[in-house]
């Protein structure tokens, strides 16, 4: 699957038109319009603003297989973890072992 069909896709799974596209990405209506009617490759910085505005990472988009889009709360979970010092890790991690019991 190719970068266009992908966003076409996703684009039909949430019922989003362009402008919202465009709006929910942070990028113009034209940046999204060449896109889909020119054929243009969006750079880097556009595909992260289009994964963003969608949910789902870099990896998700490329996936050939279905993998779990990230929920807000889930999101929102990885961005605390990844801000902890590794001692602050290791005892959220015990906390949640305790709770598998």
């Amino acid at each position: 699957m190719d970068v266009k069909e992908r966003l076409i896709q996703l684009q039909q799974q949430r019922g989003w038109t362009d402008y919202k596209i465009a709006k929910e990405a942070g990028l113009s209506s034209n940046t999204v319009s060449n896109i889909y009617r020119r054929n243009n490759v969006p750079s880097l910085p556009t595909l992260e603003a289009l994964c963003k505005a969608f949910g789902i990472t870099m990896a998700q988009f490329f996936a050939e297989d279905d993998l779990v889009e990230l929920t807000p709360e889930i999101r929102e979970l990885v961005d605390k973890w990844t801000a902890l010092t590794d001692e602050q890790k290791a005892a959220v991690w015990q906390i949640l072992k305790s709770y598998e019991k």
